[in-house]
């Protein structure tokens, strides 16, 4: 089920409506339990939709008020946190970990290598190990370290790169940091960050773990990726204790994308909420760069060069969950993909999505003329190829028709026009604008179009209601 808000302009109708289509059969042919998903521009929610189940036993639906656990999209949070302090003149960039956290004991195993500071912990440039030393990520439980284990742990650890040398994520880097934050705010980590970032943002679903009470209802189930034999099982709940500034928070489509809308507002220059503009622009330009340029690293954000647009933002993957935010600076659009199961490419998804926007015809009217374009709603849905190619996606698009596949990982680069003859008749528009196939809808005797003719071959519609 998808929701286009009032705010959307009309040029974004016939893109958001292959969206919807996509989405839903991408979801469906990946395997995803349940998938929830939102797109902001110019800071206004556009679209919302959601598909599949929260839960597959109750065969409850996901909506896009399903609740996610957002893994490392935390270390967003984590990052602000910091920045807010380095702001208030509490900590700088350039501190070393070692004043910063009277406990640091690390050690470094090599003795020319920079000093480990704060900026290199939001970077991913310390040289510190991607994980506090306990198998966490491994099942049955995913039993993660408290705070204490962490420090405890850490006199045991080495650094495994000299500083400011390497790439290496590390989780282990960006718990300190939040441990930072708690050190030099005088507050506990999840209090700080609820009463000076989720709170005044306005995420009413967002947490520093995963909800009790009333709202743990809308908590999704994770589960994992089908296994060889094609099971698909559940995950426990996790619980990310001391690695909770870099993987333990859980959240929402809807509240990502007022995390996407209040980047996009800020940037913009039209408030210092929460953040300075000029601060979370600092934040979103590179940093560091490894040095075969294959990561470059914000200050918590990751910064992605993707054909030609460069994208700001973070996924996460934790036991059960798989999600994605990502924000176009030059374009205004934010894009938030969540689901609950692993190995999910929901970076692909969202990329997807801005790719069909991109790509997106002419609203309401021709490129070509000012006629008014013609209503071929009755056409579009999903038509069934099986198994010869699975879904023809049918959506209205510029002043016709177009089809796309599913499953693909490029429906924008797929899209194919369909230029309106007569009647229930079409025919494709070949990429030198002269007129290939005929396209023909079957109708039944009550008038409802039920399938499509092409080749010779008749392919029924799916219900998609």
């Amino acid at each position: 089920m998808a929701s286009v808000n009032a705010v959307a302009e009309k040029n974004h109708e016939n893109a958001l409506a292959l969206v919807d289509l996509w989405l839903d059969a991408q979801r469906a042919y990946d395997r995803v339990p349940g998938l929830s998903a939102a797109i902001v521009h110019d800071q206004d929610l556009i679209w919302s939709g959601a598909y599949g189940f929260a839960d597959l036993d109750s065969q409850s639906p996901a909506t896009s008020e399903t609740i996610y656990g957002i893994c490392s999209i935390s270390k967003l949070f984590t990052g602000i946190a910091a920045m807010q302090l380095r702001d208030q003149g509490k900590v700088q960039l350039d501190d070393p970990v070692e004043e910063l956290l009277p406990w640091f004991n690390l050690q470094q195993d090599y003795e020319t290598s920079p000093t480990i500071t704060l900026e290199t912990l939001l970077t991913h440039s310390g040289g510190l190990p991607r994980e506090s030393d306990m198998p966490y990520w491994v099942g049955p439980d995913y039993q993660f370290p408290t705070r204490e284990e962490m420090r405890e742990i850490l006199s045991a650890q080495a650094t495994i790169y000299p500083a400011s040398t390497y790439f290496q994520y590390s989780n282990l880097g960006i718990s300190l940091a939040g441990e930072i934050v708690a050190e030099q705010s005088g507050q506990d980590f999840e209090e700080y960050v609820r009463e000076h970032i989720i709170e005044p943002m306005g995420l009413e679903d967002t947490d520093t773990g995963f909800p009790e009470g009333r709202k743990a209802r809308r908590l999704a189930t994770g589960y994992g990726p089908p296994t060889r034999e094609g099971e698909i099982s559940p995950l426990p709940l996790y619980d990310a204790l001391g690695i909770t500034p870099a993987a333990g928070f859980s959240s929402t489509a809807l509240d990502l994308a007022k995390f996407a809308s209040w980047q996009l507002r800020v940037r913009q220059g039209e408030s210092d909420e929460i953040l300075a503009s000029n601060t979370l622009k600092e934040m979103q330009r590179v940093h560091f760069m490894d040095w075969d340029w294959s990561n470059s690293w914000g200050l918590a954000f990751g910064i992605y060069r993707i054909n030609k647009r460069t994208l700001v933002g973070h996924s996460g993957h934790c036991p059960g969950f798989s999600t994605r935010v990502y924000i176009d600076p030059l374009t205004n659009y934010g894009v938030a993909v969540m689901a609950n199961r692993n190995s999910v490419d929901v970076s692909g998804y969202a990329r997807a999505i801005l790719d069909i926007l991109d790509a997106n015809g002419a609203p309401g009217k021709s490129k070509d003329n000012d006629q008014a374009v013609v209503d071929f709603g009755d056409y579009v849905g999903a038509y069934d190829f099986y198994p010869w190619g699975g879904d023809s996606l049918v959506f209205q698009w510029g002043d016709g028709l177009a089809t796309a596949w599913a499953p693909s990982n490029s429906p924008a680069g797929d899209l194919t026009k369909l230029k309106h003859i007569e009647g229930d008749v079409f025919r494709v528009i070949r990429s030198d604008k002269e007129l290939g196939d005929e396209i023909v809808f079957i109708r039944n005797d009550e008038g409802q179009v039920t399938g499509v003719k092409r080749h010779s071959m008749v392919v029924p519609r799916r219900d998609t209601n």
